[in-house]
């Protein structure tokens, strides 16, 4: 049996450290759930106060957005370069800073800087714990994790939102940013005193000190200690963002971040644009926020399922049905009556296949990139997807702007679900071979284009 530290943590029974740091992942995710969608609870607030129309209301909307995906990008290598661990830290440093700042916004250039802020922190946050969850789980339980993971997002928006509708009810829509200021910086100590540095990156880098400090986190664990480290090159060791881009890899790299890009743009038209349309029907902001929150209802719901569904059925024949579904689920929100009860359904449709198909592209992430790549990949993927994404809520705003009716901006926006699909359909990934097996593939693979 191979005593490679990876080999260990994935046959060996996930221990409570394990599962707390899953755990926590969970709980960092709802705070993207959060922040993000603490702009959308707080619009109808801030149209108000300010007085923009739609088109400029998209534009703010879209700002966190611009921030992920350039947090994404440039912070997935960092990840990967000097550890999961320091990353996490500093990005909830970085939401912090902006959920606070937003508070002090007189107008929307400086509220648009500010989300920008925190949308760089919350991108880097999400490459960051994509890895954790897979890298903290045993190989039974990878995809589950993940998907766990990927459900804080909605349950996030959820309990947010349901203390938001009583801040809203007595306080203005700067409240919103007190309480998410609040909350995230609650989550400092918890992940520097219960998420030690992951095994695989410690595994694949090695660091000086790096068995020391693997098997004190399995003295943690209550696993055996690891005798030696797997022999790894210095200029292996050294690769990194390149290798996304060579051959073996680049294939994957561009269609999972394609079809993150085309199935995001209908999730981010549902999740920004409900409390405004919501308000347009006639019904009160308290009211508007009681829709999305039972969007973000159905989000977990569908992330769970198709979690559990990931222990007996493929994830990508899954992510690529809700997906299909997602389609039709948007398009039939453009043609809901003005009834709340109603509403309230259909988004919770919407809320199950769209968040769905996040985590079924999350799971797919954690499978398809090595170790050395992993959050670079998940960041890549992530920043072209939420950089795409920003056209949901502007291109939005403009149609409505240009006498769009809802049904038919619903049912444009809705079908790049099924544009998403399609190019999942073309995504090969290698699902029985170890951590350690892949990463020699994709080592040998990028060596020999060198």
């Amino acid at each position: 049996m191979s005593n490679d530290p990876r080999d260990i943590l994935a046959r060996s029974p996930m221990s409570w450290l394990q599962i707390v740091a899953v755990a926590i992942t969970i709980g960092l995710n709802g705070l993207d759930g959060f922040d993000v969608q603490a702009i959308s609870f707080a619009s109808p607030g801030i149209t108000a106060e300010w007085h923009i129309d739609k088109a400029a209301l998209g534009i703010v909307l879209s700002m966190e957005l611009i921030g992920m995906a350039l947090g994404s990008l440039l912070l997935g290598s960092v990840a990967d370069r000097i550890g999961r661990r320091p990353t996490m830290l500093g990005c909830l440093v970085v939401m912090v800073m902006g959920m606070y700042l937003a508070t002090t916004a007189s107008g929307t250039t400086d509220l648009s800087i500010w989300r920008v802020l925190t949308g760089f922190g919350i991108g880097g946050l999400l490459a960051a714990i994509n890895a954790i969850a897979m890298e903290y789980s045993n190989a039974r339980r990878r995809n589950l994790s993940v998907a766990l993971m990927s459900i804080g997002y909605p349950l996030g928006a959820v309990l947010g939102g349901l203390v938001v509708q009583h801040l809203l009810a007595g306080s203005n829509w700067r409240s919103v940013f007190y309480f998410g200021t609040a909350i995230t910086a609650l989550f400092i100590p918890l992940v520097w005193l219960c998420v030690p540095e992951s095994i695989h990156w410690l595994t694949r880098k090695q660091p000086a000190g790096a068995l020391e400090r693997i098997n004190r986190t399995f003295a943690r664990m209550g696993h055996a200690a690891a005798a030696s480290l797997p022999v790894i090159s210095a200029e292996v060791r050294k690769r990194s963002y390149s290798d996304l881009f060579r051959p073996g890899l680049i294939a994957t790299t561009i269609c999972v971040a394609l079809a993150y890009f085309f199935h995001i743009v209908s999730f981010y038209f549902i999740i920004k644009w409900i409390p405004q349309l919501v308000v347009d029907m006639g019904f009160k902001p308290s009211a508007a926020a009681g829709v999305l929150v039972m969007t973000n209802v159905g989000g977990a719901t569908g992330g769970a399922v198709l979690g559990l569904l990931t222990l007996r059925f493929g994830v990508k024949p899954l992510t690529i049905a809700v997906m299909l579904l997602s389609t039709l689920t948007v398009a039939l929100f453009g043609r809901s009556p003005p009834n709340l009860d109603h509403l309230k359904v259909i988004c919770f449709c919407a809320g199950f296949c769209t968040n769905a198909g996040i985590v079924g592209m999350y799971a797919i992430f954690a499978q398809a990139f090595p170790t050395h790549v992993r959050a670079s990949g998940t960041g890549f993927a992530i920043g072209i997807g939420r950089g795409g994404s920003v056209l949901a809520p502007t291109v939005a705003g403009f149609l409505f702007k240009a006498g769009y009716a809802l049904p038919g901006v619903a049912l444009i926006m809705g079908l790049s679900a099924t544009v998403a699909a399609v190019i999942m359909m073309s995504v090969k990934l290698k699902l029985n071979q170890s951590e350690a097996e892949s990463e020699a593939a994709a080592a040998t693979a990028s060596g020999a284009s060198a």
